[in-house]
């Protein structure tokens, strides 16, 4: 999706707001067209993008111009909230869209953020551990006085981990001596401040919000769904319950996940190990390759080659040194591998218009922001299949975030237990909260226009309720 698609999404919301029986019945006729008309300005502009060139030393002596961003979308409920991400791909459009994303993201789950996302136009493997130790100091530099702990608050995104808010957290430190800096940045190391599970959040969310809709959902909820609907739904639930009945007689749900970093790789591992649903996981890929054994493939041994190599394993002396049986695919037959679910964790727009046609999974998970275009979602709609958004799906990492902020303030850390049952706990409200209103109202909306409608109902009530609605 672009930010013109999210924003079209955002307008159609609240016109379905405007519609609800006894939502702001204070608000009528003119009066009522003219706080909703406000809304939708308020919403689909962003406060702030702020644009940088960093000048950067290279190793060789050279110095590169390198572009950057912050943008701020909307921070009525709370502070701005986003990661930052190294990658060649970023440019203005998509870092805007990636923080109205993360506007709805935080209202959705009720988190006291607002959205925001950054990003620098380089590519980190290009870059030596020095060079790209000088480019997280020059981004704070140039953006000390739009971020800090009660203002805007930054995480890791692709091509950024740990090591990065560590140098930025620094960094911070530095420019602003005496001040608060532990809730600065999040994603940090574990003793530079950071939550235990922070790295794992994000993939394990995107797992649990598929494994929660087949076991914890359709399992104890499909026989009392009104299937009289007469739309796709009802074909659905027959398809979520035949994937538990399944696995109950000893055949494993087939998975396949695009993209094998911080989110594919930990999603693929809970999927490789959850006990009690049965997978396998068939397919894997990464930028260069994709694998591919109807049998199963060991994630563990693929996890530890990739934690050495920073890549899957791309020819067969490789997988023969993984110690992994498969057959070496190009990377885009991922897509396109007959699977029960196919999980999206590498980047935007990789199910389009174009190779729609050709996906096969009933299943999709969003692991990655905006993996599907508009387009396609559209098809994929039409023909039934599941999608569960990138908003709901992989919000793990943003609630983790939130638990790291929050311990930062009180000064007290919290177990790794404590931090997977609150996240798995906040997550599973919103599940709740979404797929009953997505299998119980009589209107056939789709799972990401339910959500969007649930954020921006948040919203709308918050921009209401502080009076910033004319």
């Amino acid at each position: 999706m672009t930010t013109v698609d999210t924003q079209v999404t955002i307008r159609q919301a609240i016109d379905q707001l405007n519609q609800k029986e006894g939502f702001i019945p204070e608000l009528t006729k003119e009066e009522r067209e003219k706080r909703f008309e406000s809304a939708k300005e308020v919403l689909t502009t962003t406060d702030k993008v702020i644009k940088s060139y960093l000048r950067v030393r290279r190793d060789d002596g050279q110095i590169v111009r390198i572009p950057s961003y912050r943008v701020q979308h909307n921070n009525i409920a709370g502070f701005y909230k986003g990661g930052i991400r190294f990658n060649e791909t970023v440019d203005e459009g998509e870092v805007e869209n990636l923080a109205i994303l993360m506007t709805l993201k935080n209202a959705l789950h009720r988190l006291p953020f607002g959205g925001a996302k950054g990003g620098v136009v380089i590519n980190p493997d290009q870059y030596s551990e020095r060079e790209l130790f000088r480019v997280s100091q020059k981004y704070v530099q140039r953006f000390a006085n739009d971020i800090g702990p009660t203002h805007d608050i930054p995480a890791p995104d692709m091509g950024t981990n740990e090591r990065v808010m560590d140098w930025m957290v620094g960094e911070y430190k530095t420019i602003h001596p005496g001040e608060n800096y532990q809730g600065s940045f999040t994603g940090k190391s574990i003793i530079n401040g950071g939550a235990k599970g922070r790295r794992e959040a994000t993939g394990k969310g995107t797992f649990h919000s598929y494994w929660w809709l087949v076991e914890k959902w359709t399992r104890q909820h499909s026989n009392r769904v009104d299937t009289d609907k007469n739309d796709k739904r009802d074909e659905q639930i027959d398809y979520l319950r035949k994937l538990y009945e399944k696995s109950d007689r000893g055949e494993p749900i087939s998975l396949a996940v695009q993209g094998f970093g911080n989110v594919g790789s930990i999603a693929a591992l809970e999927a490789y190990k959850c006990s009690n649903l049965n997978h396998s996981v068939i397919s894997v890929s990464d930028a260069g390759v994709t694998l591919y054994n109807e049998k199963g493939l060991d994630i563990p041994r693929l996890i530890e080659f990739a934690r050495i190599h920073n890549n899957l394993p791309k020819t067969e002396q490789q997988l023969q040194d993984a110690g992994v049986e498969a057959e070496i695919r190009n990377r885009n037959e991922i897509l396109t591998i007959d699977v029960d679910v196919l999980i999206l964790a590498a980047l935007e727009n990789q199910i389009t218009i174009d190779n729609v046609k050709d996906v096969k999974a009933n299943i999709l998970v969003e692991g990655a922001n905006a993996p599907i275009a508009s387009d396609a979602d559209k098809v994929l709609r039409d023909q039934g299949r599941i999608v569960i958004p990138d908003i709901l799906a992989n919000a793990g990492g943003v609630i983790v975030s939130y638990l790291e902020w929050k311990q930062g303030r009180i000064t007290e850390l919290f177990t790794e237990e404590a931090v997977f049952e609150e996240m798995y706990n906040h997550m599973g409200d919103s599940f709740l909260e979404i797929f009953e209103a997505y299998f119980q109202e009589s209107d056939f909306k789709t799972i990401r226009e339910i959500c969007y409608i649930n954020a921006v109902e948040r919203l709308f009530t918050l921009l209401y309720r502080h009076g910033k609605l004319y």
